[in-house]
């Protein structure tokens, strides 16, 4: 897989993530003769093989720059095409400590989409596990199935993602190679209730299944609840996921005489001006008067502008020099505010578990 392995420079044919501001990623492929281009200039890409990821690349016109970053999944969930709404690394990091998934895990995914999940999922069950993903459209199966290929995620080229064009609400999750146990499920469906009755043909018999429902009603949660309960799951719990992200920055101590300086400073900085732009009409005056009459001014008649008043280089400097963050010459403190901006979508997080004792029971039922 693409983001399993990590190296230090850049080589042709690589995939990279390009970082060209804040809240602005973008996936490049790298391919020798090409360039890519945006709002700061052209970026050849001969220019950027043997670079160190990380490294910060200028443009031919030395206009701006980006930098060229390692895929990870998560790096990946900001930078994917959207095909569908995506999980974000806020509820995947939750959901994948409540279904235990580690290396070596065998996991359902229903609901490729855009895959965010299925990088995240892939990378971290290893090659000693599994992942079987289930997408029902056709066109975002087909565009899945061609990354998944250019990731080295599928089975199919000594991957370890197996992904299927069905729609497991009607037909189930029975596919060639599906052991009978898995681990983990997780369901991104918009009715994973109808689903879940297929599940119990894959539950681990001989320890622990878990399951994930992903959905952003109220209402979906309730009848995927009502479901599992029906089904012989237990342990049945909600979550949602409240994330912010804290931006911590110092901000200068503005201090009472300081505000006075500065008023005093705008007002002299006024008054100067209205003075000059006096002192400039008169003079206008004066030589549209001196050449209605046909007459010409000597160097004694013509009246110079008085100079500015002096200015307290102390004063006038400070208020009007850029000041950097931190500089000892002011006073700081330390202050913290909420990022506004952040791509995280909130939806309602439904865990269940199936014990093994409870197929036995099923089983003797059956019978």
């Amino acid at each position: 897989m693409v983001f399993s392995k990590y190296k230090d420079f850049v080589e042709d044919g690589d995939l990279v993530v390009a970082w060209i501001g804040r809240n602005k990623l973008l996936p490049l492929k790298i391919e020798d003769g090409q360039t890519f281009h945006n709002q700061y200039g052209a970026f050849p890409h001969s220019e950027m093989i043997g670079k160190r990821y990380g490294q910060q690349i200028s443009s031919s016109a030395k206009q701006g720059f980006i930098y060229l970053l390692q895929p990870t999944p998560e790096l990946w969930t900001l930078a994917l095409p959207h095909r569908t709404q995506i999980v974000y690394t806020p509820d995947i990091s939750i959901i994948f400590e409540k279904l235990r998934i580690v290396h070596g895990t065998r996991v359902i995914e229903a609901g490729t989409g855009s895959a965010s999940m299925s990088h995240a999922l892939s990378r971290t069950v290893g090659p000693s596990g599994k992942l079987y993903s289930y997408e029902y459209h056709a066109s975002r199966y087909e565009t899945a199935l061609q990354e998944f290929r250019d990731h080295n995620m599928l089975d199919e080229i000594n991957g370890n993602t197996h992904l299927t064009h069905r729609d497991v609400c009607k037909d189930g999750f029975e596919t060639e190679g599906l052991p009978l146990k898995v681990d983990a499920i997780f369901l991104d469906l918009p009715a994973p209730w109808e689903a879940i009755p297929h599940l119990i043909k894959h539950v681990n018999r001989n320890g622990t299944t878990r399951v994930c429902c992903f959905s952003p009603c109220m209402e979906q949660i309730q009848r995927s609840a009502s479901a599992l309960q029906v089904s012989g799951w237990c342990d049945i719990e909600m979550l949602e996921v409240s994330y912010k992200q804290w931006t911590a920055r110092k901000s200068r101590v503005i201090r009472v005489d300081d505000s006075i300086d500065r008023l005093k400073e705008v007002k002299r900085h006024r008054t100067e001006g209205f003075e000059r732009r006096k002192e400039r009409q008169r003079l206008e005056k004066e030589f549209a008067e001196s050449a209605e009459n046909g007459e010409e001014l000597n160097d004694s008649q013509v009246s110079t502008p008085s100079e500015p008043p002096s200015k307290s280089p102390t004063s006038t400097e400070k208020i009007h020099k850029r000041i950097r963050e931190g500089d000892e010459e002011y006073e700081w403190s330390n202050v913290a505010r909420v990022d506004s901006n952040l791509k995280n979508h909130t939806s309602y997080l439904l865990f269940a578990v199936h014990l093994p004792s409870q197929l036995d029971n099923e089983s003797e039922s059956t019978e």
